[in-house]
C-alpha cells in the first residue's frame, strides 16, 4: 500500500469514528456499497475525486483534509492513550488483588 493511500484510509476511519458514523452509515451517505468504504479504508481501494468529495462532506471536512497527516496522528495517540489506560488498569487490579491475599 502506498504512503498516499495509508494517509486517507487512516483519516477516512479516523475522522469517521470521530463523528460516530459507522462503514455502513458513511456508506449510506455517498451512495456506495459498506464493503467499499471497507476497502477504502483498508487501502485497497482509491475513491475517485467525485467519490472523495461526497466522502468530505459527509465526514464534515476538506477533501484535503483526508490527505493531511495531523487526523491520523491524533488517531493513533488517542488509540495508545487508551492501550496505555487499559494496561495500568489491569496492573493495579492484579495489585489489588494480591493485597487482599
Amino acid at each position: 500500500m502506498t504512503k498516499l493511500r495509508t494517509i486517507l484510509a487512516g483519516n477516512i476511519k479516523a475522522y469517521r469514528n470521530e463523528i460516530g458514523l459507522s462503514q455502513l452509515k458513511l456508506a449510506d451517505l455517498v451512495d456506495t456499497a459498506p464493503n467499499y468504504i471497507a476497502m477504502i479504508e483498508a487501502g485497497k481501494r482509491f475513491p475517485s475525486d467525485t467519490m472523495l468529495e461526497k466522502i468530505a462532506i459527509a465526514l464534515k471536512c476538506e477533501p484535503y483534509e483526508l490527505f493531511s497527516i495531523a487526523p491520523m496522528k491524533k488517531q493513533w495517540q488517542e488509540d495508545l492513550l487508551k492501550d496505555f489506560a487499559e494496561f495500568l488498569a489491569e496492573k493495579l487490579d492484579k495489585i489489588e488483588g494480591e493485597k487482599k491475599l
